[in-house]
């Protein structure tokens, strides 16, 4: 089915074509013939299906035909609840809306408030929120939500999670009573529906696929190992099996930074991103690891929801998620658009009891098994210089990991 079906605007179908998408996946099909009539949506399925396109493009299409209206006023508010799915999202509008009219925003924490004030006063038709820093703007009264017309909730369940449920009702209560509402979310749990419950008028609730299971073109590995192996793992894994295009999961953001070092440590190019990095030094990492820069991005939870990379090859949970549902969503991160992927865990004996709560929220046993062609054995230390050593003195050199000259390589293979 073409997406001229659903009859959309001859400009939003170039823009459409223009980003390479050809035909409407299933959340697609379903969910835009239901907004452009009009109805509220709850609308769920797996990461990765192409939810952001199924809200995006009715939106696009209603306010471009909405010639008679001002423009420059804000028409749209889509709220989500990390930076990285702002900016994903304000990209998605760009590059859909690029042979429409519209203007749009995405408004958020980290860098200058200044700026989006600039741009606002100088009007948008759409913005794209976190809660946080949209409160922000409405208490200096630098927005005026008034005229919102369609009201989008992305990653609800991840709102939620993050505390921003009394933000969300606070930002809802700013908004015009008639309007149409669409909620957006990998998992709808009963507080998810309750949110919906409240905000939302008799609601087509669209489910795609089974609630809380990964989707069919991922391949799941579990792989036992204790802790004090995993990166010796890790950058087998890297070379053994010539990952060029690796998102590990880290459960905090000291260990994700100590494993982005190491890895540089053993020659593979790598960073980190996590909440206590910079709007712009985030927006850095993700934009190299999009292009091939960098070979390794070592990530939060916090962050996992708004990467959105074609072509990440393998997701590695380098701890297990403490919180099942994340487990998902890391994983979500690869085999998208229909594309294939592989999501491997790493498991040591203190985590076994956080995998039995992965497999029981989604369904399934997942056992773990020992890598081929790895070593379980610890390579001993390095032994130090003795102050008596007739060696002559040369400068400290960081171990390297005995992996590290082969990971380069395959890399550099690649790169050329």
């Amino acid at each position: 089915m073409p997406f001229k079906t659903f009859g959309l605007s001859d400009p939003l179908v170039q823009g459409i074509l223009a980003t390479g998408y050809t035909a409407p996946t299933e959340i697609q099909s379903q969910a835009i013939p239901a907004i452009i009539k009009g109805s509220d949506i709850i609308g769920c399925a797996q990461t990765g299906t192409g939810k952001t396109a199924a809200f995006v493009l009715p939106i696009l299409d209603r306010l471009s035909h909405e010639q008679a209206k001002p423009k420059r006023i804000v028409r749209s508010l889509i709220l989500t609840p990390t930076r990285e799915l702002a900016v994903q999202i304000e990209r998605s509008i760009l590059g859909y809306g690029r042979f429409t009219d519209l203007k749009a925003l995405a408004v958020y924490g980290g860098v200058s408030i200044g700026n989006q004030i600039r741009s606002l006063r100088r009007g948008v038709d759409i913005v794209v929120a976190t809660p946080g820093r949209l409160i922000d703007h409405i208490e200096r009264n630098t927005i005026k939500l008034s005229n919102v017309e369609v009201l989008v909730l992305d990653e609800a369940d991840r709102m939620l999670d993050m505390g921003f449920v009394n933000d969300v009702r606070r930002i809802v209560g700013q908004l015009p009573k008639k309007r149409q509402t669409l909620l957006f979310s990998a998992t709808i749990s009963p507080e998810v529906k309750t949110l919906g419950a409240d905000m939302l008028k008799s609601p087509k609730v669209i489910q795609i696929g089974r609630p809380r299971n990964p989707i069919e073109t991922i391949t799941q590995h579990i792989y036992a190992v204790e802790k004090a192996l995993k990166m010796d793992l890790l950058l087998h894994m890297i070379e053994d099996w010539q990952m060029f295009s690796v998102l590990v999961f880290s459960r905090t953001k000291h260990g994700a930074d100590k494993i982005s070092r190491r890895l540089k440590r053993a020659g593979v190019v790598a960073v980190s991103i996590h909440s206590d990095r910079t709007q712009n030094q985030r927006q850095r990492a993700l934009d190299g690891f999009r292009s091939g820069k960098y070979q390794v991005m070592v990530a939060t939870d916090i962050a996992a929801r708004g990467i959105d990379v074609e072509g990440i090859s393998h997701v590695i949970n380098y701890d297990v998620p403490t919180h099942a549902e994340d487990y998902v969503h890391r994983i979500g991160r690869t085999g998208r658009a229909a594309a294939t992927g592989d999501a491997i865990t790493f498991v040591s004996s203190e985590e076994e009891k956080y995998l039995r709560e992965v497999g029981k929220f989604i369904g399934r046993k997942l056992t773990a098994q020992k890598c081929k062609g790895f070593s379980y054995v610890q390579s001993p230390p390095p032994e130090p210089k003795t102050a008596k050593s007739s060696e002559p003195s040369q400068r400290k050199q960081l171990p390297r990991s005995k992996h590290a000259s082969g990971a380069k390589k395959s890399y550099r293979r690649r790169r050329k």
